[in-house]
């Protein structure tokens, strides 16, 4: 049998390695401390966890997660468990393998909300005020070491917890240098990356330091193989690549070779719908039921618009309600005769820019409520709170969903919404940002709008609210088969196809 290192082909996966890995910043479980020390686990939920169930069911036993302990109930069940493997120490099932990275938590906060969630997930929003952000001098170089070392941390485990010629799917932004890094470890591996987000145009990918955006865009591509969720965003790393130091782009074929390595990395685009069963056995649950009572009767027989979102500062929350609040103002007909429910769940609250952006949120809800209220109605029902079941009573409601995201690697509520509503005898219009990554498959039937102009978002609502019913009916369908057509597991499942296609 090869070692670690070595070619590894026709050999029998060593005994505890896995031949299939996935690697991202946050797990499928996470874990709190009770009061009486105990550790209590909590399941995640996600295109991941079922995606990586689905590949286990389908016979792929040998598989492992490597994750990062993000919270102190984290660490504690990372260091009870011998070398991270949660399963080892029975803090998971056997059957799902998860080794936890106790990672220093300055070098994790650094590398988590300085650079992942400050830098670069502001870089391809394209969210900087530039006039004065961002600034990259000393602390910012400090920083910068801490998401080399958090992604070296991540290589190097996946590196120990691979058999030879395994499969490797390295997720998003937070881990851009680990396929290089893990490349020079294990050239043997099959390594795979996929973006959840958008990329960034050249010209505004420039904005990173020369050198930090020369290894994000090298580090990705020690990958054989990198996923998009749109062609669009494809292009655009591929555009990158090019500019940043004359990568080698063939966009015929969809590779780009990159000096350093000489072997070309494939560029694919996996568009990534919902588990529409789940979905819909889920919005059918009691808990649903009950809170859908309760909308019910604060609604009365209005038509509903309905969002949901986390106060992300892409997500346009605040231009969504101007643009409620201008229809009321353009199209009086609409005063006492719809309801805006509208769920804005915390996000980063951590970071100075989220907690202002959600207090812009709380201003402009009140601000509506105080120009339109009357005692016999209430225009805009928010919620702040998080409640998943909260918010499939809201999908099965709307008459209208909005997702104005200013730039969006997905929105999957976009795809979840019409999938929910047909389902439940219901039918809904969506009023879709030509920003979000879903418009790519929903743009011909979704009322298309430009995240900025609040007034064409406001015409958008009173035409969607204005739609005849069947029309609005066919729409839904089709927006509902669109969303459903690559669920978790078969995305999940063709990336891991994908990786050996050329073998």
């Amino acid at each position: 049998m090869s070692g670690p290192g070595g070619d590894g082909a026709g050999a029998r996966p060593e005994p505890g390695k896995a031949t299939v890995l996935v690697a991202s910043n946050r797990g499928p479980v996470s874990f709190s401390v009770g009061n009486d020390g105990d550790l209590h686990a909590k399941r995640g939920g996600g295109g991941l966890v079922s995606g990586l169930s689905s590949v286990a069911a389908e016979g792929e036993a040998d598989q492992v997660w490597v994750c990062a302990a993000l919270t102190e109930g984290d660490r504690a069940a990372a260091r009870r468990a011998p070398g991270g493997r949660l399963d080892r120490a029975g803090l998971t099932d056997a059957s799902s393998p998860v080794r936890m990275l106790d990672i220093d938590p300055g070098t994790l906060h650094r590398a988590y909300n300085a650079v992942a969630n400050s830098t670069l997930w502001f870089i391809h929003h394209m969210l900087y005020a530039t006039p004065f952000s961002p600034v990259f001098d000393g602390r910012f170089g400090r920083e910068w070491e801490s998401y080399v070392a958090y992604n070296r941390a991540f290589a190097e485990a996946l590196a120990e917890e691979a058999a030879p010629r395994a499969r490797v799917l390295v997720q998003d932004y937070h881990l851009a240098l680990v396929p290089k890094m893990l490349r020079e470890l294990r050239p043997d591996l099959r390594i795979g990356h996929f973006s959840h987000t958008p990329w960034a145009p050249p010209e505004y990918f420039g904005i990173l330091p020369d050198a930090v955006a020369s290894a994000v865009l090298e580090g990705m591509l020690g990958a054989d193989q990198l996923g998009f969720l749109t062609e669009r965003w494809a292009l655009a790393f591929m555009d990158c690549c090019a500019r940043q130091f004359g990568a080698a782009v063939d966009r015929e074929r969809m590779t780009v070779t990159a000096p350093h390595r000489g072997t070309p990395t494939r560029i694919g685009v996996y568009s990534l719908g919902v588990d529409a069963d789940f979905i819909v056995e889920r919005a059918m649950r009691p808990d649903v039921e009950a809170r859908l009572a309760s909308l019910r009767e604060s609604v009365g027989d209005r038509q509903v618009i309905v969002r949901v979102d986390r106060t992300e500062l892409s997500k346009n929350i605040v231009r969504g309600l101007d643009a409620y609040a201008d229809l009321l103002r353009r199209h009086p007909e609409w005063l006492g005769r719809v309801v805006h429910v509208a769920f804005a769940y915390p996000s980063r609250h951590d970071l100075p820019e989220y907690r202002e952006y959600t207090a812009a949120v709380l201003r402009t809800a009140k601000q509506i409520e105080d120009e339109f209220g009357t005692p016999q109605w209430e225009p805009l029902i928010l919620h702040v709170e998080d409640d998943f079941a909260r918010s499939l009573a809201a999908y099965r409601l709307a008459d209208v969903a909005v997702v104005n995201a200013i730039r969006d690697g997905m929105n999957l509520v976009a795809k979840e919404i019409p999938i929910v509503a047909t389902a439940t005898g219901g039918s809904c219009g969506l009023v879709l940002s030509r920003e979000a990554g879903a418009c790519a498959e929903m743009a011909q039937d979704a009322l298309v709008v430009n995240p900025y102009d609040v007034t064409g978002t406001a015409e958008a609502l009173h035409a969607a609210l204005s739609m005849d019913r069947e029309e609005r009916r066919r729409r839904c369908e089709r927006l509902a088969a669109a969303g459903a057509a690559l669920p978790p597991q078969r995305w999940f499942a063709r990336q891991l196809a994908d990786l050996t296609s050329d073998e």
